[in-house]
């Protein structure tokens, strides 16, 4: 989305639930930014920064609901393994 501004509706700690939620936010049909998770913004998380979760200014209100509601999901869920 060329010319659009983002906004951060959350930061992560860990690569993978950030590409679980950005998988999940697309799925619901909202546009994140697509960050890798190496280079400068692994090396925030490594810092203790964590990784940002962006979207386009128009979904960020919307979309930060889901990603909390997501998020304390992902949280009170234990491992199977």
């Amino acid at each position: 989305m060329a010319g659009v501004a983002y906004e951060t509706i959350a930061e992560v700690d860990d690569a993978g639930v950030l590409r679980v939620l950005v998988a999940a936010l697309r799925g619901y049909g909202f546009h994140p930014l697509q960050r890798d998770d190496s280079g400068p913004f692994a090396l925030d998380a490594s810092i203790g920064r964590g990784f940002p979760v962006e979207v386009p200014e128009p979904e960020a209100k919307d979309a930060r609901v889901l990603a909390a509601s997501l998020l304390a999901d992902m949280a009170g869920r234990k491992s199977a393994i």
